[in-house]
């Protein structure tokens, strides 16, 4: 009889134990695939994605409890712990971007490298500093900043003179959320600076320069005068050796420039007698500051110009210009291609500029 007894406990005891183990591995199941699920299984974000800000101080906790709280995630706890084994729980403040089909492994690695979202904003060449700035200032996700509001703060915040004309580089930039105006100015101002010397000390021999900011001013009106890869050399050319020949530089963009915002599109004859410290019909040498943004191209060629006996350009009206060494030729030119322009006269070739929208550079 006991010994029927102990069996019946023994019976028992074991299928308790089965029934424990067999409970233990549901429940590991279970925990499994709530893992699985939470962190390989795409977030519920939609086909436009999320865009969310980390503020400065913030921890993945609050960021995770948050997506929680908007039923983008379920059981943070087991994102918390991928981060805590694979040491990603630090992260960085600023603006993020999860594209759709995004997992919460996903986001623990793009919070933990710091992969905010970046945006994208080009300065185009011929642009004037003043265009430039309200780029700037316009540009999505900038901060405008008091030491950014005009020229004379830029000037100020940058230790600079109040003319920037021509200081900063136009080119593309990359620019993370909460970036201010005048970081990035001062970063496209540096880079002006960087390319100038580069070039300066590559230059040739025997030019008419005291100063790599002379160059930068020559490169203002090759960079206005035209567009073309093939002729800024030969304009370069013709300013220099003006210039070595005590001649005018008599070049239109000078005019329109010191003409300032009295100039309505219709350059007059009267204009080029008009005296301003720009028109180079009326002075001798390079305009006070440069008149526009120059790109590396054109300041090379300030730096190279070509060899030559030009000393005359017009536009033939095909974005070209007709080259002559002496006055009867170029005055012949200027009949043929300026009097009786053609109906689809231009100046300058038509050229497919670089975008001047701001854009996200990798949502």
């Amino acid at each position: 009889m006991v010994k029927k007894e102990r069996q019946k406990r023994f019976v028992r005891w074991r299928l308790a134990i089965f029934l424990l183990m067999l409970l233990a591995i549901v429940l590991l199941a279970g925990l499994v695939w709530s893992a699985r699920v939470t962190l390989v299984r795409p977030l519920a974000l939609g086909t436009d994605g999320l865009l969310f800000d980390v503020e400065a101080g913030s921890n993945l906790s609050r960021v995770l409890n948050q997506l929680e709280q908007d039923r983008l995630l379920k059981w943070p706890f087991w994102v918390r712990f991928y981060a805590w084994l694979e040491n990603k729980s630090d992260i960085h403040a600023g603006e993020y971007f999860l594209p759709e089909g995004s997992t919460a492994v996903e986001l623990v690695d793009r919070l933990n490298r710091g992969e905010v979202t970046r945006y994208r904003l080009t300065l185009i060449e011929g642009w004037t500093f003043k265009q430039a700035l309200e780029k700037v200032r316009s540009g999505r996700k900038i901060v405008k900043t008091e030491s950014g509001r005009n020229t004379e703060a830029v000037a100020t915040a940058l230790g600079l003179d109040s003319n920037l004309e021509g200081r900063i580089f136009p080119d593309t930039y990359i620019y993370r959320s909460g970036t201010t105006d005048i970081d990035l100015l001062r970063q496209a101002y540096q880079r002006m600076e960087q390319v100038l010397a580069e070039e300066w000390q590559n230059r040739s021999s025997n030019l008419p320069y005291k100063s790599p900011y002379d160059a930068l001013i020559m490169a203002s009106l090759i960079e206005k005068e035209t567009g073309s890869t093939d002729e800024r050399d030969k304009i370069a050319g013709v300013f220099v050796r003006r210039l070595q020949k005590g001649m005018r530089l008599q070049t239109d963009p000078t005019v329109i420039y010191g003409l300032g915002s009295s100039y309505q599109g219709d350059l007059k004859l009267v204009h080029l007698s008009q005296a301003t410290p720009y028109n180079t019909y009326v002075i001798y040498g390079l305009p006070p500051t440069p008149i526009a943004l120059p790109g590396r191209e054109a300041i090379r060629a300030a730096l190279h110009p070509k060899a030559s006996d030009a000393l005359y350009f017009v536009a033939k009206g095909d974005g070209s210009h007709y080259f002559s060494a002496t006055l009867p030729e170029h005055n012949k030119a200027v009949r043929k291609y300026q009097l009786k322009p053609s109906a689809n006269y231009r100046s300058r070739p038509v050229l497919r500029r670089r975008e001047t929208a701001n854009e996200e550079a990798n949502p």
